[in-house]
């Protein structure tokens, strides 16, 4: 079994049976020629895992109506959305699978997310799941984007691209972000989430006029 640990940091949660991450990483081409389960049922599980804490947090947190919520949750769970929130997690480089990329789609890259999720939710529960969703939202469910404010700031003032440096602390990360000769920082579970955080600081001390 492969070394998933620095997997483990990227989700921000530890399995107690990595063979459920294993299995949650692995294509149909690779299971046929090594004699494994692949992911496909994880997948199953992964999507109706995702579409309940949607819609639980859409119930509990807006008053609009039944076909308003559906076509929200739509946008926030289609194939669009989880293959953005792969990406950003790196998960397309822990796929296995065999022959050439022709062999892995579009759907297959994205249904990492539900994978890897119905994983989580097996190995630590729902409580677990609902923080990945929280730690790693699909493109429809982002909070807002503030190392994109950052930056838009600064270059409609002419200013250089902020600076990021990040490492693990603790149980996540912290970032430091510099630019106009101030400094800012962020924690999180993830360096994502830690560098949102730092930006977020920073273009607060660069609007403020702080030094």
């Amino acid at each position: 079994m492969r070394d998933v640990t620095d997997l483990e940091k990227i989700l921000g949660y530890a399995f107690q049976d990595k063979s459920l991450l294993e299995r949650a990483l692995t294509h149909s081409t690779y299971a046929n020629s090594h004699g494994c389960e692949d992911n496909e049922r994880l997948e199953y599980l992964g999507d109706s895992v995702l579409q309940f804490i949607v819609t639980e947090k859409q119930y509990l947190t807006s008053r609009d109506d039944e076909g308003t919520l559906t076509k929200r949750r739509q946008e926030i769970v289609c194939e669009e959305a989880l293959l953005k929130g792969v990406d950003e997690m790196g998960l397309r480089g822990w796929l296995r699978y065999e022959g050439s990329g022709q062999n892995v789609g579009k759907k297959t890259w994205s249904s990492l997310y539900e994978s890897v999720l119905a994983a989580i939710y097996l190995d630590g529960g729902m409580a677990e799941a609902k923080a990945f969703v929280k730690r790693h939202p699909t493109d429809g469910d982002k909070p807002r984007n503030y190392k994109g404010d950052l930056q838009e700031f600064l270059q409609g003032k002419g200013l250089p691209t902020p600076i990021y440096e990040s490492r693990e602390s603790g149980d996540g990360f912290e970032s430091v972000v510099t630019a106009c000769e101030k400094k800012a920082s962020g924690k999180g579970t993830s360096k994502r989430a830690a560098e949102q955080l730092a930006a977020k600081n920073l273009l607060a001390q660069l609007k403020q006029g702080k030094k």
